[in-house]
């Protein structure tokens, strides 16, 4: 509302002027073609209205919603509480894992990926270095596993003889090859996820009946379970001396590292 001086303001109104119910000021005796300004005030009251109003709507309006956020939560733990069984999404992850275990188990003589010369033996392709956790972690748990049953098995390092990588790669037709990759009696059986499913469903030591046991806690003299030893022949500088030639020539009979395989338990 606009602010006036009364003095001034009921001096220079005409005696015909009234308030009427609006608070609106008119001056209807003035005539309008001697273009004098006449003062006219007015307030709106509903604008005045839902200007104070307004916020408390909004508060209204605030705490409606939170209120259906709560009512929403508290269902939601209801649910969980009522439910004692597990989610359907859990039991279906599992009854898919056992299918495909089974169908694996069931497929296995079928031939796919094949090892020449492995017919008779568990070959697991791995890493001993822990440059990369997860593919540690995973090459030790499925050693963990095969060693729970005792059997013997062909452990190929890549990181102490980088010829088994080229093997491995030639084999799978990959550059590319993650680790560890494991094969029975020729097969390709996959990696540690396939093996810890096989494991947990109990098929495992189905496809692994017919290979010989080993004692409990047997440990390999000569390498330790390493499965290589220093090279016999330059023992391990990979350099011999040629006497005909006297020079220094590269050792053939050990890899990059100067290792041989075991000769009394990865021959």
């Amino acid at each position: 509302m606009a602010e006036f001086d009364r003095s001034t303001q009921f001096s220079e109104k005409p005696k015909s002027s009234f308030f009427n119910r609006s608070l609106t000021l008119h001056s209807p005796s003035m005539d309008s073609s001697t273009k004098k300004p006449y003062l006219r005030t007015s307030l709106n009251r509903t604008d005045s209205v839902k200007k104070y109003y307004s916020p408390f709507e909004s508060m209204k309006s605030a705490s409606n919603s939170i209120k259906g956020k709560v009512k929403q939560l508290c269902n939601l733990f209801e649910g969980g509480k009522s439910s004692s069984s597990p989610p359907e999404g859990s039991q279906h992850q599992i009854q898919t894992k056992l299918k495909s275990a089974k169908s694996f188990s069931s497929d296995f003589r079928v031939p796919s990926i094949r090892l020449p010369g492995t017919e008779d033996r568990i070959v697991v392709y791995l890493t001993s270095l822990r440059g990369i956790r997860r593919t540690y972690e995973d090459c030790y748990a499925v050693r963990i596993i095969f060693r729970g049953f005792r059997v013997w098995v062909d452990e190929r390092d890549i990181s102490m003889d980088s010829a088994y990588k080229k093997e491995l790669q030639s084999v799978l037709g990959e550059k590319n090859v993650s680790l560890p990759q494991v094969f029975i009696r020729g097969k390709h059986v996959g990696g540690a996820e396939v093996i810890k499913q096989l494991f947990e469903a109990g098929e495992l030591v189905k496809i692994l009946e017919g290979f010989p046991v080993r004692e409990p806690g047997f440990v390999c003299e000569g390498c330790g379970d390493v499965r290589f030893v220093p090279c016999m022949t330059c023992s391990g500088s990979r350099k011999v001396f040629d006497e005909d030639e006297e020079v220094l020539k590269r050792c053939l009979d050990c890899n990059e590292n100067g290792l041989i395989r075991c000769p009394e338990c990865a021959s």
